[in-house]
């Protein structure tokens, strides 16, 4: 029996994760859940996944944690500034109970992506490539649920406001990523996806700011027009909404990044893997909102 473990299995992207593989017809039983507090992981247990109790700073839990697992999804951590060290404990704690393949979470064009994110999931990438465990690389992209929040703002005020100029986002649905990522994890032996040094680009359908105006529109039902200012413009207007500095820095450069073309790609793994189409910027807002 082949042991799948995956971590920050109570977060949105691990616990979709999850569902599909039990959806999919894998057995509860060999499914890990790799969570750091059992209390939010109790419908899992209660569905007859194992649940296990590690956090990413703890190698001594990770390395119990991991005990009989095969193969392993790695979603990257939240802690931005501190996930290199951390994946670098899951990656070691990997090795060390014998884990057989790794799949990571990572970001899309990592490689030369100029955005702020990037350069931890580069440093991982090369972990995983130095580290004997076969690895598997998806590069995931945006999610379209990152502009779910926008949703109410800009129907009220008609306006969807960024720095992005022009630039297309190749953006998926968080559940999509998270159903392509069970998918691979759990594919056969022999599988090309499953191939050690498997990278795979996983976008979705492109728009520009301006075509994601018209997504908001259609969800909200009022008129929106996007509306494109400097960074230091867009600056004032998240300072001024009330947004802490880190996550202002963050939309910044994000928005720099799109203008420059890092989160656009016309790869077509992720509807391959999905083996059907990802759902547009309209269907997985519409779907964030309900």
């Amino acid at each position: 029996m082949t042991v799948i473990a995956v971590t920050g299995a109570t977060g949105q992207f691990g616990a979709a994760a999850v569902r599909t593989l039990l959806a999919r017809g894998v057995a509860a039983d060999s499914v890990v859940a790799v969570v750091r507090n059992a209390d939010r992981a109790a419908d899992l247990a209660a569905q007859g996944v194992t649940v296990r109790v590690a956090d990413y700073t703890d190698p001594g839990a990770l390395r119990t944690a991991l005990d009989g697992v095969n193969r392993l999804l790695l979603v990257s951590g939240s802690e931005v500034g501190q996930r290199e060290a951390q994946h670098r404990n899951v990656i070691a704690a990997a090795e060390a109970a014998g884990v057989s393949l790794i799949a990571y979470t990572s970001l899309l064009k990592a490689d030369t992506s100029t955005i702020g994110l990037a350069p931890e999931h580069v440093a991982t990438e090369r972990m995983l490539a130095d580290s004997p465990v076969a690895a598997v690389v998806l590069r995931n992209t945006w999610y379209w649920e990152n502009y779910a929040s926008s949703i109410e703002s800009a129907a009220q005020s008609g306006v969807l406001l960024g720095s992005g100029d022009d630039g297309r986002i190749a953006g998926a649905a968080r559940a999509d990523l998270a159903e392509a990522a069970a998918l691979v994890i759990s594919a056969p032996d022999g599988s090309a996806d499953v191939k050690d040094g498997t990278m795979l680009e996983l976008a979705g359908p492109a728009v520009t700011y301006s075509e994601l105006a018209d997504a908001i529109a259609r969800v909200s039902g009022a008129e929106v027009a996007y509306r494109n200012v400097t960074s230091s413009e867009h600056a004032e207007v998240l300072t001024g909404a009330g947004l802490p500095a880190p996550v202002v820095d963050l939309l910044l450069n994000a928005d720099a990044g799109i203008a420059r073309g890092d989160l656009f790609s016309d790869s077509d793994d992720l509807a391959r893997v999905l083996g059907r189409a990802p759902l547009t910027a309209a269907e997985a807002l519409q779907a964030a909102v309900g």
